[in-house]
């Protein structure tokens, strides 16, 4: 279980993996090692796995994005899922509800490469139907 503390150090980091521990402490109002023990129980516990690099919005507004919507045969899903799992164009897999089975985002430097990984998606084994939907903007992401 995490506490409020825990969740007020997560959301920092999810706005700055690299801040400082010194900064990480000012802002939470704590000392260097409240904040250096709160981390490192986190990462022991597995809450906190790693940290990722957050890209410019100038580099970001240049990727074109796209929810592409998966329909799959249930016995092939997990093969699906590897494949899904090779393609660097994929960033996101979530496993939902409804209509589709899969929702995967992706980006790529341009339509046309954008189109081809559609393609490459609509065709692998076990793949029945796709919708593909292209991300005008991004109004919220935390």
């Amino acid at each position: 279980m995490t506490t409020e503390a825990d969740r007020a150090l997560i959301a920092l980091l999810r706005e700055n993996a690299r801040m400082s521990i010194v900064e990480l402490a000012r802002k939470l109002g704590v000392s260097r090692t409240t904040a250096q023990s709160r981390l490192e129980r986190l990462e022991r516990r597995g809450i906190i796995e790693g940290y990722s690099v957050r890209l410019s919005p100038d580099y970001e507004q240049e990727l074109v994005k796209a929810h592409v919507l998966v329909t799959a045969v249930p016995k092939h899903a997990a093969s699906v899922e590897a494949a899904l799992r090779r393609m660097p164009a994929v960033r996101t897999l979530h496993s939902v509800s409804g209509n589709f089975d899969m929702i995967v985002i992706v980006e790529s430097p341009s339509i046309r490469d954008l189109d081809l990984v559609i393609d490459n998606i609509g065709a692998l084994d076990g793949v029945e139907r796709t919708a593909s939907s292209i991300i005008l903007s991004t109004r919220i992401d935390r």
